[in-house]
């Protein structure tokens, strides 16, 4: 059985952070598949099936499909779109477009999240700079993941990274969460914060780390479906994350893949085993 830091923190053993290691791999492993897949001409639902066949290939289930209701296996937000795209077969990519792939599984019983933004052919250079902005400030985030450390330093580490880098929107409406046998679980894990405040950090937590890092401002709308969140600016966003777990000895990314290797050994973090 897991411990409790307090109600509602599942806090895992080294035994079940393997398990969510091994959930981790199945997600890391579809990313990959879809990044590759990426091009002008497929479709958003066309991702989403490739997706959902290589999780139940892997004998894992895929845990956003029928999420209260949501329709797809993976969300595919394109361009304006930050976060909760709905997969869709006239939603086809083009040259130039990026687009933020977030994925899920369940495997026995315990979940890996994660995503990515991948442009679709040439990147604009202002788009590939957000994407860059993006995705290191979520290894700020995942490198303030140390025990003794706050919910606060997390957040401020991430707002740091972004506001060092210039003019962009960090969306604070949506955040990081708990995972582990439920995909989203406490605490809320916010990517603005002060150092020092909120919840200390044990061993054992698990936490999904996401900034949202938009080209204009930080504010944002969800559609009508219900889902989809949009620049209320109608201006490109990026997204990242990684399922990480707090130990003794650091940060281990539960959804990393090979092309971060790299980056985990630059910042000092534990080997995840790839």
């Amino acid at each position: 059985m897991f411990r409790k830091a307090q109600p509602e923190i599942q806090l895992k053993s080294p035994a079940e952070i393997a398990k969510m290691r091994a959930a981790g791999r199945v997600v890391a492993d579809t990313l990959d598949t879809l990044r590759a897949a990426v091009r002008p001409g497929i479709s958003t639902l066309d991702l989403d099936t490739i997706a959902e066949r290589g999780i139940r290939a892997a004998g894992a289930v895929p845990s956003f499909k029928g999420y209260h209701g949501f329709p797809g296996s993976i969300c595919a937000s394109v361009n304006e779109e930050v976060v909760h795209g709905i997969p869709r077969a006239d939603k086809v990519l083009r040259e130039g477009d990026i687009i933020s792939i977030d994925c899920g599984a369940i495997l026995d019983g315990w979940h890996g999240d994660s995503a990515i933004t991948v442009a679709v052919g040439e990147a604009d250079p202002a788009d590939a700079e957000v994407m860059r902005v993006c995705e290191d400030a979520m290894w700020a985030g995942v490198a303030a993941m140390r025990v003794g450390a706050r919910l606060g330093d997390i957040g401020h580490a991430i707002d740091s990274a972004i506001s060092r880098r210039g003019r962009y929107g960090n969306v604070q409406e949506y955040g990081g969460h708990g995972i582990g046998t439920e995909m989203h679980m406490e605490p809320h894990v916010l990517n603005h914060g002060r150092p020092g405040r909120g919840l200390a950090l044990v061993a054992g937590m698990c936490l999904a780390i996401e900034p949202m890092v938009n080209r204009g401002t930080r504010q944002v709308l969800q559609l009508e479906d219900g889902w989809t969140v949009v620049t209320r600016d109608g201006k490109r966003s990026a997204h990242f994350e990684h399922s990480v777990a707090v130990t003794e000895d650091g940060p281990v990314v539960l959804t990393a893949r090979e092309e971060n290797r790299e980056r985990i050994a630059a910042l000092g973090l534990p080997d995840p085993g790839f």
